[in-house]
């Protein structure tokens, strides 16, 4: 059993993780305490599976899923699917080529398999980008399951109606199988965007208390600012001419020593001309900020539509007639980027991962790392009924499959005992 997973009379779970990424599906399972057994996971990206296999010490299966029949799924006689197909073909960004998009492939031919299992999953988690829920992929996925005897509750969900400031909705459809059903069966088959169908009716969240009670972003960062900093250049900690030594030296040995270390931190550091050029396109943050943008896997390439950049120098007045050059703007740092997607501490990059590729793979991170609960009022009721591990941060996704795995808690003598499948070669 994976170590973080907590036990369970009758056994763990065995999951499937599809698209796994850098494991931040793998994460949403350990933090939630769910028991579970991961399978197998699937990746055709090959630094994100030395990623993977760098913190979880399984790498995992790297050819085309498109390859796998149904008789190949059935012999890892999986509980639950966990599935975060390619969002490229359903971003506003993208072609929207939808189900035509050649990397939609592989998840319609997961779904087509659907019929013909002899052992399907009891549960499927999915996860996309908004978009995905109004397109021809989504609806034969809701057809298909229909047909094969699952009841699915959608959801469009913001980390900021979590208390985490950072803006990236996404599209979740949790499924179970009959005899299986959910607390709540009035919102089956609707789109909804609140969280509070996950939880009882005496705990539901309220969506504007918790986007009040967002943290600051400064607590995400690797150098929190000090109350008593000048509003200079020299309060800038990113800048090599002024970083006072011994802080610039204790980040970047924390920085090495938790995997993340690259280099000087004057790197981060958003070069004149790019602001002369992009400035008025920028989005700047502070660390008081309670909001920040979205990181693309583009980040740190490109300045416009990529992420927000903080701002080390705090003017009196925020706004656009304050000099952004005179603001000490750079970028997050991948270790505040995995921050604010919720990844533990313990994740790290091996080393020869580079920087731009480091920023690629947390742009690709699989939503469920990037929503967390902040354990507020509102929230530790939740926590004395059980819904809810209790800890510092659990992310949404911990939430949606804690409550799934709850719901089976006076079912799960129907879920049958079986031996380790084998791992397809």
């Amino acid at each position: 059993m994976e170590e973080g997973f907590c036990n369970r009379r009758d056994g763990p779970y065995r999951v499937l993780e599809f698209y796994s990424g850098i494991g931040g599906m793998r994460y949403s399972i350990m933090r939630a305490g769910v028991s579970a057994t991961m399978i197998e996971a699937f990746d055709i990206n090959d630094k994100a599976n030395d990623v993977y296999e760098y913190n979880f010490g399984h790498r995992p299966y790297q050819g085309n899923i498109q390859s796998l029949t149904a008789a190949d799924l059935d012999r890892y006689e999986a509980d639950v699917w966990l599935l975060s197909p390619p969002c490229q073909p359903y971003t506003r960004q993208g072609l929207q080529k939808d189900s035509g998009d050649a990397r939609a492939s592989s998840f319609l031919k997961i779904l087509e398999h659907m019929p013909h299992l002899l052992r399907p999953p009891f549960m499927l988690f999915v996860e996309n980008v908004v978009g995905f829920e109004i397109s021809d992929t989504h609806k034969q996925m809701i057809e298909i399951l229909m047909k094969t005897g699952f009841v699915a509750q959608e959801f469009i969900l913001n980390p900021l109606q979590f208390g985490v400031p950072y803006s990236r909705p996404r599209y979740f459809c949790l499924a179970k199988r009959r005899p299986l059903s959910f607390q709540n069966p009035c919102f089956n088959n609707q789109l909804l965007r609140s969280p509070s169908p996950l939880l009882g009716p005496d705990d539901r969240l309220m969506d504007e208390n918790v986007v009040q009670s967002c943290e600051p972003i400064e607590n995400f960062l690797e150098v929190k600012p000090s109350s008593t900093q000048s509003e200079s250049a020299e309060s800038d900690l990113f800048h090599s001419s002024t970083v006072p030594g011994m802080v610039c030296t204790a980040m970047e040995t924390k920085a090495e020593e938790n995997g993340f270390g690259f280099g000087s931190l004057s790197q981060y550091t958003v070069p004149l001309d790019l602001i002369e050029r992009w400035g008025s396109a920028m989005d700047i943050v502070y660390p008081d900020s309670k909001r920040c943008c979205c990181f693309t896997k583009s980040y740190y390439r490109y300045v416009k539509g990529t992420g927000s950049l903080l701002a080390t120098v705090q003017p009196e007045k925020k706004g656009k007639f304050t000099p952004l050059k005179d603001q000490g703007l750079r970028y997050f740092t991948p270790r505040e980027v995995a921050n604010l997607h919720s990844l533990p501490e313990t994740f790290q990059f091996p080393q020869q991962i580079g920087l731009k590729q480091r920023y690629a793979l947390l742009g690709n991170t699989r939503e469920p790392t990037a929503v967390t609960v902040r354990y507020n009022k509102s929230v530790w009721k939740a926590l004395k009924k059980g819904q809810i591990r209790a800890g510092t941060k659990t992310n949404a996704v911990s939430l949606h499959l804690t409550i799934l795995g709850s719901t089976l808690n006076d079912t799960k003598a129907r879920l049958p005992q079986s031996s380790t499948a084998p791992r397809i070669a």
